[in-house]
């Protein structure tokens, strides 16, 4: 039986060998989406909507836990923060809010935090067990005040893709899940380069590749058709991943 992640992984081999011409038809595209939105759909008439991912013991955290997509973001903006440890950092949510903020490192860290051991699994075909501490996604949108017209939750980042942020999203089901954090920490340490310093998302129902590193903004939205090409994600819109990519 093939895996989803399989799935996804053999969908995007097909996309980049030339089926993306298929998929690009506009008629092609509408049942794709419509075909995902019904699993997304049948997803969470299926399975507990708060229901928790595995968390594991310290003793099996993984030895090496490689990065994945960008290692360093290599612009004069991020090699600034990086070189003044962060301090100038903020991270602002903005969109469907009634207080819109500006958060810096020691602001999260005021948070009520959450520690999770949890394995992450890359659509590269990888897995690797870490510990990721920081606030609940849903306390720092509970500060900002949701507004009742909300319906995702966008992420930018400071790596770049063809000049413009990388980008990411998720519903307000897995947003305001209690194992969704912005994560500061990885196994008791403030995160490294590779793994997305100075903050990251931890998304623990889904694949790897939803879990934006380099966060800079986090905008609540009511749609996602302003958001890049309107599938939600970087890799949805450019190489037909799933934007759906629970686990």
């Amino acid at each position: 039986m093939i895996g989803r992640r399989g799935l996804i992984a053999g969908s995007a081999g097909l996309a980049l060998s030339g089926c993306d011409r298929l998929i690009a038809t506009p008629a092609v595209r509408d049942i794709v989406f419509r075909g995902e939105d019904m699993h997304r759909a049948l997803q969470r008439a299926l399975t507990d909507r708060t229901a928790l991912v595995p968390e594991f013991r310290r003793d099996q955290m993984s030895p090496v836990f490689r990065t994945n997509g960008t290692r360093d973001p290599g612009t004069p903006a991020y090699a600034a923060l990086r070189a003044g440890k962060f301090a100038d950092w903020r991270l602002t949510v903005d969109g469907l809010v009634a207080r819109p903020l500006s958060l810096s490192l020691p602001d999260l860290g005021r948070f009520p935090q959450r520690a999770q051991i949890t394995r992450h699994d890359c659509v590269e075909g990888w897995s690797a067990i870490g510990k990721w501490q920081g606030p609940r996604l849903s306390d720092v949108l509970r500060a900002a005040g949701v507004r009742d017209t909300a319906r995702y939750v966008v992420f930018r980042c400071a790596d770049l893709y063809g000049g413009a942020p990388y980008y990411e999203s998720v519903d307000m089901v897995d947003a305001l899940h209690p194992q969704t954090i912005l994560a500061w920490s990885m196994n008791d340490r403030f995160l490294d380069v590779g793994h997305g310093a100075p903050c990251r998302l931890r998304v623990e129902r889904h694949l790897g590749y939803k879990h934006a590193k380099y966060l800079m903004q986090v905008t609540v939205v009511d749609s996602l058709a302003g958001i890049g090409k309107g599938r939600g994600g970087f890799w949805e819109d450019n190489v037909d991943y799933d934007w759906y990519a629970g686990i």
